[in-house]
Order: C-alpha cells, then structure tokens, then sequence
C-alpha cells in the first residue's frame, strides 16, 4: 500500500518546471541578521568622543581596543567587554550580563556594572563599579575603586536584561591575585568622590541625547558603603521579601533612611530557602517561611548610631502592616547581620 505523503511529495516534484532547481529549505536561523564584529568595536582611536546608545549593542560582545586619549560611552546592555591596550582613556559601560575584563591599560577612568569583573597588567585605574561577584585584579598596581552611581532613564531595564540585579554590588570587595608583601595594589576612592569629575558626562550632541544624572539620590544603583570604615558599632538588617512593590519599597527606605543621617553598607538580593531562615531569622522563622515562596528576598545594613530604632520607625511608617524582618534591638542586629551576609555570600560563591 503506498503512503499519501510519499504521493504528495512525488506528485510535487512532477508539477516542477524542468530545469528548475529545488529551492533549498529556509530555516529561522538563516534569517537571522548577520553581526559584523566590526560594528561592535573601537580600536586604534585617538582624541575621540565615540559612544552607543541605548539599543544599538542589544546584548552583543563589545571590543574596546588600542584606544588613547578617548571618551567612550556604551549605553546598552552587551554580553561581554574587553578592554586592551587603552591609555588615558574614560570609559563608561552600561550593564555587562558577563565580564569585563581590562588587559595592559594604564592611565584610565571608568564606571561599569558587570556579572564579573577583571583587571590584569593593569595600572592607575580608577573604577566606579557595580560588580554581582567579587572584583579580580591580577599583577596590576594603583587601582582605585568607588560604587557606581549612574542614571539614565533606560538603564533599569538594560539590568534586567542583562540578568543583573542592581542590589548585587560586591565593589569593595577586592580579591588581588598577585599581592606584594607590604604593598596595596588597590584602594577605596574618598567617600566625598564626585563621579562626574573622574567620568564625565559625553560632550557629543547625539550621546547628549541620553538624559543622565550622576546623582547618587538618582542612582539606579544605590550607592553603599562597602568595605569602608563604619561610622557607628551599631547596624540594623531590614529584610523585604517579595511582592509587586519591593525593589521601589526597598528604594524609598533608603533613601529615608540616608536623608535622616544614616549610612547604607550593603544591600543583596537572593533567593532563601526554610533552612537559611532559620539559621538567619531563627525564632522569628516560621513567620516569613510563606514568603520566602514568593522569590527573592532584598537585604539592606543600614549603620550608624541609633540606627535599629530608627529602622524600625521608618519601616513601621512606609510599609504598615507588610511583613517586613527588622532587628529587634542593638545586641542582636550584629548577629543578624553577620547571618544574613555569611549566607548570601556562600550562595552567591563570594
């Protein structure tokens, strides 16, 4: 018994006009449009102010090459950048869902955000950084770095494609693989640092397009402390768990909690399971265990002195009756805190 399809098809090819060639099968991938590697990248430029704007990258790689005396602006998300061989140069990166890595350059300023970051042959860097893993450099010397703080009114949205969370900020968290025994091959900007006098803003008519603010209440990123020497001996964990309105809740009692004199440290946001709630929360536990279902949680240390009395006003005021993990008082906020980051740092792999 023949097949029908075996008939259709037979009967197809006899309706061909003779001489002609059967066309070749069209897949979605050979529609795609074709990259040109040349399109994403700036080399051997000197004494230029060069720049993407927003949707011009759109996730690709980025190449940034033998460049001296330059201004270069990305702002869009992209996959991965290199740095080679650039002299004196200002460098803003918009979020890099990979790394970026800086290879023999000297004399630079930069502000980036980044899933990893590198630096290697490398020296009198000066780095406004927000980085999700622990920052590398490697034989490099003089290299400073700050918390990035940049606003343009797409760049949320360049984080969340980029799959980075803007919470996720180990900047000051230094790992040099080549230390010298009585030397520091890196150090923290001046908390008093103004960014735009170290990255300043493009002069180019169409890169002055891009409405930017570098003000740190304007922030995408909030701008923390880090690794900095604490004001105060007193900290406060406030812990958000998710819903429609946590990261702006999680924005608002910053900024709250800084115009009222305190200082943020850190913040992070990770996903909990009932094991570490226990471990973090301990006897308050089973009150946020529900939560925890919902996705990640947003951990903020706020420092500074009576700041746990503080906390727990200003939480009380802006979130009501939304569950919300708030120290209890000064003796236990430090073991919170420690709690809290001890956790989040191993499931992050810092």
């Amino acid at each position: 018994m023949g097949c029908c399809f075996s008939k259709r098809r037979n009967s197809e090819k006899e309706s061909q006009p003779e001489g002609e060639e059967e066309r070749p099968k069209q897949y979605s991938w050979d529609q795609r449009e074709k990259v040109d590697p040349k399109d994403y990248m700036f080399s051997g430029l000197k004494s230029e102010t060069v720049g993407r704007l927003p949707g011009t990258v759109a996730g690709q790689q980025f190449l940034i090459q033998d460049c001296e005396n330059c201004n270069i602006y990305i702002f869009d998300h992209s996959a991965t950048i290199t740095i080679d061989d650039c002299t004196n140069c200002v460098i803003f990166l918009g979020p890099v869902k990979g790394s970026v890595f800086f290879r023999n350059c000297r004399d630079c300023k930069c502000a980036l955000a980044c899933q990893q970051f590198r630096v290697r042959d490398c020296r009198k860097l000066e780095v406004f950084l927000c980085c999700a893993t622990q920052p590398i450099i490697e034989s490099s010397t003089n290299i400073k770095f700050g918390c990035f703080q940049w606003y343009y009114p797409e760049l949320a949205f360049q984080f969340k494609d980029a799959g980075l969370s803007i919470f996720n900020n180990s900047w000051s968290n230094i790992h040099d693989f080549t230390p010298v025994s009585g030397e520091l091959n890196w150090s923290l900007l001046p908390e008093n640092a103004v960014i735009h006098q170290h990255v300043p803003l493009p002069t180019t008519k169409e890169l002055q397009a891009v409405r930017i603010s570098t003000e740190a209440n304007r922030s995408i990123v909030p701008v923390t402390q880090g690794q900095r020497q604490k004001n105060s001996d007193e900290s406060c964990l406030v812990v958000l768990f998710a819903g429609d309105y946590t990261i702006a809740n999680a924005m608002k009692l910053i900024d709250e909690m800084v115009h009222a004199g305190f200082f943020l440290i850190q913040t992070k946001e990770v996903s909990m399971k009932a094991e570490d709630a226990q471990r973090v929360f301990q006897e308050k536990a089973p009150e946020f265990l529900l939560l925890l279902n919902k996705g990640p949680v947003i951990a903020l240390e706020f420092n500074g002195g009576g700041v746990v009395e503080e906390c727990q006003i200003v939480v009380n005021k802006i979130f009501g009756e939304t569950k919300t993990f708030v120290s209890e008082n000064r003796e236990t906020a430090s073991r919170d805190v420690e709690s809290f980051y001890n956790f989040a740092d191993i499931q992050m792999g810092i």
